[in-house]
């Protein structure tokens, strides 16, 4: 099993939190307030710690599950204690009428992790294109890109302890394009299947 270290406090740290303690892996919740990183990690049970803020985490897999604008902040924050370590961004940079994305050029919020982060640390792109509740309640596919192979084999061993396929699209710039599938997902939501219960997923036709 995998030692997580999830920064965020809101819905996804919740529920990929409650998700890798029923897996049996080891949890640390770390946030700017640490009355809810302490609430929350009390929910979660399981042995789950807190960290304080900007402090070395604990979890070899650092998942950072902020608001899309707070994530290269916060890497940035954190430094060099993130040395050696996975960092998985989760987030979705949205434009205000969710139709596109809030780059104006072709990155990613991964990409830009990776510019900030030490550069023995492995970033990798996960998560983004499963709504909160199908993980919660599903067993959705988790796509996911980076151009560390060792750190994405890592993440993809969590996501199975998930009871989760993970699905790996290629290097990191693939990141750009698995942002742009969280757009279509929201599109799809909207119109084509009209509510959140569903998520992407891969059908391989027998040989």
């Amino acid at each position: 099993m995998s030692s997580i270290s999830i920064i965020g406090t809101g819905n996804m740290a919740r529920t990929i939190g409650a998700r890798a303690v029923a897996g049996g892996n080891t949890v640390e919740i770390m946030g700017r307030d640490q009355a809810k990183a302490a609430d929350l990690a009390k929910t979660l049970g399981g042995g789950v710690t807190t960290g304080e803020w900007g402090t070395a985490p604990a979890g070899d897999i650092v998942i950072v599950a902020l608001l899309y604008d707070g994530v290269v902040p916060a890497v940035a924050h954190y430094g060099d204690t993130l040395a050696g370590k996975v960092i998985v961004d989760i987030s979705n940079p949205f434009n205000s009428t969710f139709d596109g994305l809030a780059h104006r050029e072709q990155t990613s919020i991964a990409q830009e992790v990776a510019k900030t982060a030490p550069a023995s640390a492995g970033v990798v792109k996960a998560f983004n294109t499963v709504f909160r509740h199908v993980l919660e309640k599903g067993r959705p596919d988790v796509f996911l890109a980076g151009d560390n192979a060792r750190a994405k084999a890592r993440v993809e061993t969590f996501i199975k302890s998930l009871g989760m396929r993970p699905l790996d699209v290629g290097g990191l710039t693939m990141a750009h394009w698995l942002e742009g599938a969280g757009v279509v997902t929201v599109g799809l939501a909207n119109h084509g299947v009209g509510n959140l219960d569903f998520a992407l997923s891969l059908t391989e036709l027998p040989v």
